[in-house]
């Protein structure tokens, strides 16, 4: 069984002092509801579980009778910082799970061919993440207003979501975070720390996150508005 958890519990400070980005308008949906969607029609997920703020269930309930969102959902209440929402949500899940993809709330294009790439690479190797390589030339400072240096790109990569993952190691990678008491903003970084590999699978077409508020027309524009 294969799950998907979505994590819609975050504040989205840089979007702005109360602005909850997940539920900003874009291409006539709530940007929630877009990656919703994406997971709910994707014929490699069986179930989603969405963690969200507390007081949240009843908005996200209507949700799904708004969109006509058949998939077997749950929702799990987050905590206080990311990765304390991801372990709620791998709490969550049926005992016959034996893949999660881990997916932020604020990413809406995932494409169908992108989460079963990764889900596939997941059985494989234990761990995949959604990625891109940097096309950008990246610079180096060391007083934060000049360049040190340039870095070689050749080697880097931008990560993404969905972070995809056999359910038995990303609860030991978590388990391992927890017990240093260090707090990650991406799951593979925990993966990292227990020396599981994580395969990088590039998408075909643009994966982008809503950040700030320029992102939202080009994400419109790709969600066909």
């Amino acid at each position: 069984m294969t799950a998907a958890l979505i994590v819609a519990a975050g504040q989205g400070t840089r979007m702005g002092a109360n602005v909850d980005k997940v539920w900003l308008e874009v291409a006539g949906r709530p940007v929630v509801a877009h990656t919703w969607r994406q997971f709910n029609d994707a014929p490699s997920i069986d179930e989603i579980i969405l963690v969200i703020r507390e007081g949240r269930s009843e908005q996200f309930a209507a949700l799904a009778v708004q969109f006509g969102f058949h998939k077997p959902f749950r929702l799990v209440v987050g905590g206080a910082e990311r990765q304390d929402s991801v372990w709620n949500g791998l709490a969550a899940l049926a005992p016959e799970t034996e893949i999660v993809a881990i997916q932020d709330a604020a990413r809406p294009c995932t494409s169908a061919d992108l989460i079963a790439a990764t889900i596939q690479a997941a059985r494989e190797t234990g761990a995949a993440v959604a990625a891109q390589p940097v096309t950008d030339t990246i610079k180096a400072t060391d007083d934060g207003r000049t360049i040190a240096r340039t870095v070689d790109r050749s080697k880097l990569w931008s990560v993404q979501t969905p972070q995809t993952f056999r359910v038995e190691i990303i609860r030991r990678a978590l388990a391992a975070a927890r017990e240093r008491n260090l707090q990650l903003t991406d799951d593979t970084a925990a993966c990292e720390l227990i020396g599981q590999p994580v395969r990088l699978i590039a998408g075909a077409t643009p994966n982008p996150k809503v950040t700030v508020p320029a992102d939202l027309p080009f994400i419109a524009s790709l969600l066909g508005a």
